[in-house]
């Protein structure tokens, strides 16, 4: 089983919640954009650097297809691939 790993880094996209570019062009939604700064009865702007943070929340369903590093204006976002090892064959002498 082929394992992905997605790393979004918060300082080269302060407000991802003004971009979401990535968001808009992954084919298996992986991403969620959470706020992580509320006020009580204030609108969160979504200009504000580090209010939101981008989560690649289903990363168990990306394809690793790179559309969302290539679209990244800030190459805030990596993905890691990596294969499994395949198992030693047991060697059994009869």
């Amino acid at each position: 089983m082929t394992i992905v790993k997605v790393k979004w880094n918060q300082s080269k996209c302060p407000t991802p919640f003004a971009c979401k570019k990535c968001l808009q062009i992954c084919p298996q939604a992986v991403f969620r954009v959470d706020c992580v700064k509320t006020e009580r009865f204030k609108e969160t702007d979504p200009n504000e650097p580090n209010v939101y943070v981008i989560i690649p929340f289903y990363v168990s369903e990306c394809v690793a297809c790179n559309k969302c590093v290539e679209v990244c204006p800030n190459g805030a976002l990596k993905i890691k691939i990596k294969e499994p090892t395949p198992a030693p064959e047991a060697t059994a002498k009869a």
